[in-house]
């Protein structure tokens, strides 16, 4: 029985402004290796890698996958109170109203 194929989808390259590590060419060239077909980058809070991470995954003959760990400022960003998504009073379209993913 063979393996499954495996994607990561929570990966932070080096444009990502918290915890960045992951060099483009490098993590390519490992997707490369492990026989890895797609790979997502999930940057924290903006997308400047989006950019290069395409092209650099299509040079390498792997399906780029774009995605970004945001920030949601339900009412203004100094207000520090916690959400609690997915509550009955909240609208269809909130980030997990309807069951969408966070983590």
């Amino acid at each position: 029985m063979s393996k499954p194929p495996f994607t990561h989808l929570h990966v932070h390259t080096q444009y990502s402004l918290l915890d960045g590590a992951a060099r483009l060419k490098d993590m390519f060239d490992a997707c490369n290796e492990m026989g890895m077909t797609h790979i997502a980058m999930s940057d924290h809070g903006n997308l400047h890698g989006a950019y290069d991470f395409f092209h650099t995954a299509k040079k390498a003959g792997v399906t780029p996958i774009i995605g970004i760990e945001a920030y949601v400022a339900p009412e203004s960003r100094r207000n520090k109170r916690k959400i609690q998504w997915g509550q009955p009073h909240q609208k269809r379209d909130d980030v997990s109203g309807s069951g969408g993913y966070t983590h």
